[in-house]
């Protein structure tokens, strides 16, 4: 899944440092009042090219208040500021085999991004992240985006729209600098409306409600952006029904000590290993079953039966403010959902999360894919399907190819 993504930094016309930083995929951008042409912007970036000691970026746009943090012990990092342009440095070059993650903020002033029309305030953006969040300020509504976004409103009240944007290539049906243009409006409420607090919806009539039903105002939504687990697939020949994969996770939760994987009925695991990704640092693994866990009094999230395995893996305490992100890797064996039918490779599998990559083995070629995916080659040829899911639901995929 990861990438040294060729994209024009977030900030107004940046060019990224390519020497010490190979990807930043998400940017939040907080909308302060449209007359001031300014918005504060959270960069989240991740550094991959061992070695590397700082990210660099340069700007057009006016910059103010730049500050940045290591996101793996909370510390804050040394930001250098010039004419033009801005580094932050790394309190350590980053580990081979391993990651820097960095989240770099600044206030920005560009009126050719952000400016009114009217009562109407624009906001346009050409160089799209990975993953994105607009913040409107408070007390507007959105009416105009131009491509398809999430909206959700902030505990504060205020709106945001929040959109995942795939890397472009060949054959990424997204054009390749798509342009973000959201419009909004300050709020009119009608008297006699609800004043309910912000974020909190009014109960809906109970005569309306479906019988059985969750009510409305109860409905969790979450930010899909925001979320960072991605995992990839590398499927061995089908005869095995085996796949290799690794999948990455961000432990932010403060005490959270450890990682559960429960494995699905039907496939069974084997040669699990895991890395924190922060020092590069290898840690243990433990294959268990559902009847380990209840004999050695072991707390997991899920109820699990007595022959379910588990994979347990645990890592040193998150401290408050800060956060820890891990590479699990394993092998799975699953039959009734990867093997050769009718001299076809048919694999099948429902993706939860946001981004999710399989790759086919050497000398198969593709011929099914139910679910749109950005198509490339890997670096031995085989044949990479990508699929990001901006929707906060699964999607159910079937793969299908022949040997050459």
């Amino acid at each position: 899944m990861k990438r040294c993504l060729a994209f024009v930094a977030v900030c107004l016309l940046a060019s990224l440092n390519a020497s010490a930083q190979d990807e930043n995929e998400y940017v939040r951008f907080e909308l302060l009042g449209p007359e001031t042409s300014s918005f504060r912007v959270t960069l989240e970036v991740t550094a991959t090219r061992a070695g590397s000691t700082h990210f660099g970026f340069t700007t057009k746009a006016q910059v103010a208040n730049a500050t940045a943090i290591d996101l793996a012990t909370g510390e804050s990092l040394k930001v250098e500021q010039k004419s033009g342009s801005m580094s932050a440095y790394f309190r350590k070059p980053v580990p081979e085999g391993g990651e820097t993650r960095i989240r770099v903020q600044a206030t920005y002033t560009n009126p050719s991004s952000y400016f009114k029309e009217g009562d109407v305030l624009v906001f346009r953006r050409t160089d799209l992240m990975p993953r994105n969040t607009v913040v409107l300020p408070g007390g507007y509504e959105i009416v105009s985006a131009n491509m398809p976004v999430q909206v959700l409103e902030e505990n504060d009240g205020r709106i945001i729209a929040s959109l995942m944007q795939p890397p472009s290539g060949p054959f990424n049906m997204a054009p390749a600098d798509p342009t973000l243009i959201i419009k909004a409006r300050p709020v009119t409420v009608r008297r006699g409306t609800s004043t309910a607090a912000p974020g909190v919806a009014p109960t809906p009539p109970v005569a309306d409600a479906p019988p059985r039903e969750q009510p409305m105002n109860q409905i969790r939504v979450t930010e899909r952006a925001t979320q960072d687990r991605e995992i990839v697939y590398f499927l061995k020949e089908p005869e095995t029904h085996a796949f290799a994969l690794y999948h990455d996770y961000t432990a932010m939760r403060e005490g959270e000590r450890q990682y559960v994987n429960v494995v699905r009925a039907g496939s069974s695991v084997s040669d699990p290993s895991a890395k924190n990704l922060d020092t590069g640092e290898t840690l243990q693994t433990r294959t268990l079953t559902g009847a380990d866990i209840a004999r050695e009094k072991i707390d997991i999230p899920d109820r699990v039966e007595p022959e379910t395995q588990v994979v347990l893996i645990p890592f040193p305490p998150v401290k408050a403010g800060t956060s820890t992100r891990l590479r699990i890797s394993e092998t799975y064996t699953d039959p009734a959902r990867y093997a050769l039918i009718d001299g076809q490779l048919m694999w099948r599998r429902s993706f939860g999360r946001p981004r999710n990559d399989m790759v086919l083995p050497p000398g198969w070629y593709l011929t099914t894919s139910s679910i749109p995916a950005v198509i490339s080659q890997d670096s031995n040829g085989g044949v990479r399907l990508s699929f990001w899911n901006p929707r906060p639901d699964s999607i159910d995929v079937l793969v299908r190819a022949r040997r050459r």
